[in-house]
């Protein structure tokens, strides 16, 4: 698991059948203090965190297929938590 920062979505006109109909979301990784850490990744959102959330990503892709129910999908992270400020 990781700490990270919303900072976007993701805008694609085409994309695999397993993430249609899911928000998108550019995760940049901070460290304890905020500051950002390596490079931003992408997230699925089933918890409606916005831009400037403080988040939990999970990068457990097994975890994530068992969620979606689908054996077969690139989506590898997936919004946990949205920090309380």
């Amino acid at each position: 698991m990781i700490r990270a920062r919303v900072d976007g979505n993701v805008v694609s006109t085409m994309c695999h059948q397993t993430m249609r109909g899911w928000r998108l979301l550019i995760c940049q990784p901070i460290d304890e203090e905020g500051q950002d850490q390596g490079q931003p990744v992408m997230a699925i959102d089933p918890q409606g965190a916005g831009v400037g959330s403080t988040i939990v990503i999970t990068t457990d892709g097994k975890g994530v297929r068992e969620f979606l129910g689908i054996d077969k999908t690139p989506i590898r992270n997936m919004i946990l938590a949205i920090e309380d400020e």
